[in-house]
């Protein structure tokens, strides 16, 4: 073997992520005599940082005896370099190139630094020495570097799977919140949906001011001359009423059976009144379209301001007696309490 043509001494360390074989280069014997004639020795400890990722980098190392650690950081494997093993050669031939990594003696360590002044000086000694090294740089530079895009592509492609787990998690919590909250039937949130409102109100400190509880006048009648087919169809139309009342601050819900309620999170007298005229008047509707005279059903309102120095119950209580006392008037209307120890109405 001539001097012009130094053996390459690459040996396998471990497979791959790509699945082939991962080489480390070494120097050969005549490299290695060529290179220790003008590094410069370095006596390290162990755990010794020999420089950091992102550092700039001036010159490359050879280790002579001992190990060296790189970390990549990033999740990526650390590489251990042991005795003839060469790195950092980039930072020798590209002037001012940032470290990939960091470097670490693993145990008590030699190395032999080669310096830009000292790298021309090589070139000088043994010029076809240092051009076949050079070749050989190359080529492990862009192998690693298509290892490393290798590893890239299936890290992205495991935080592509990652991400479309977790937009499938998300989608199922939002079904599965869908099914706690809210009523088959009507859409409409329910019970649950409803504690939860008030614990968030209770919590933020912006309590509703205002609460409608309806009622179907006359359901039961309604399922048994039309059939409870009919009687969803009726209560589906009132949800639909009473969603396109409830801003985004309300709620509408369905609390079981034919019994309905809206919390208005900005309302006073005037505004619930409206609110229970427009739901009436709508309901009312239903009797005057030929194709839903069999889903015509009016309904009772009991209306109610929401006192912020009482329990909900209590709120929820005088609504209730008002809905009572619009039943017991006939129905298709709304009612405030009407408090009859004192004859006085009240709204709150």
């Amino acid at each position: 073997m001539g001097i012009g043509e130094p053996a390459l001494h690459e040996r396998p360390v471990g497979v791959a992520p790509s699945g082939g074989v991962a080489l480390r280069a070494q120097l050969s014997a005549v490299e290695f005599a060529l290179f220790a004639q003008f590094g410069i020795r370095h006596d390290l400890q162990a755990n010794t940082q020999l420089f950091r990722r992102g550092d700039v980098g001036t010159s490359m190392f050879i280790v002579v005896s001992g190990a060296i650690s790189l970390d990549f950081g990033a999740g990526l494997a650390p590489k251990q370099l042991l005795c003839n093993d060469f790195f950092g050669e980039l930072g020798l031939l590209i002037e001012r190139h940032p470290r990939s990594c960091d470097a670490r003696a693993s145990c008590d360590s030699v190395l032999l630094e080669i310096t830009h002044a000292n790298f021309h000086r090589l070139i000088d000694q043994d010029p076809a020495t240092v051009v076949f090294f050079l070749r050989r740089t190359l080529a492990r530079v862009v192998s690693s570097e298509q290892r490393l895009i290798g590893q890239l592509s299936r890290r992205n492609q495991e935080l592509e799977a990652a991400l479309g787990n977790l937009y499938s998690t998300h989608n199922e919590l939002t079904n599965t919140r869908e099914l706690v909250y809210s009523d088959d039937l009507t859409g409409l949130n329910n019970r649950r949906a409803l504690t939860a409102y008030l614990q968030r109100s209770h919590r933020s400190g912006k309590r509703p001011q205002g609460l409608l509880l309806i009622d179907c006048d006359d359901f039961k009648g309604l399922n048994d001359v039309h059939g409870h087919l009919v009687g969803d169809q009726a209560l589906q139309r009132l949800g639909r009423i009473l969603n396109s009342v409830a801003g985004n601050d309300d709620i509408a819900c369905r609390l079981g059976g034919d019994e309905f309620c809206i919390l208005l999170a900005q309302a006073d007298v005037d505004c619930l009144a409206r609110v229970a005229d427009f739901i009436l008047e709508a309901a009312r509707g239903w009797g005057s379209d030929p194709r839903a005279a069999a889903e015509a059903c009016s309904v009772s309102i009991g209306m109610a301001l929401v006192d912020e120095g009482h329990h909900w119950n209590d709120t929820y209580s005088r609504a209730d007696k008002a809905l009572y006392e619009a039943k017991r008037r006939g129905g298709n209307r709304a009612q405030w309490f009407v408090d009859r120890s004192s004859g006085q109405r009240r709204l709150g």
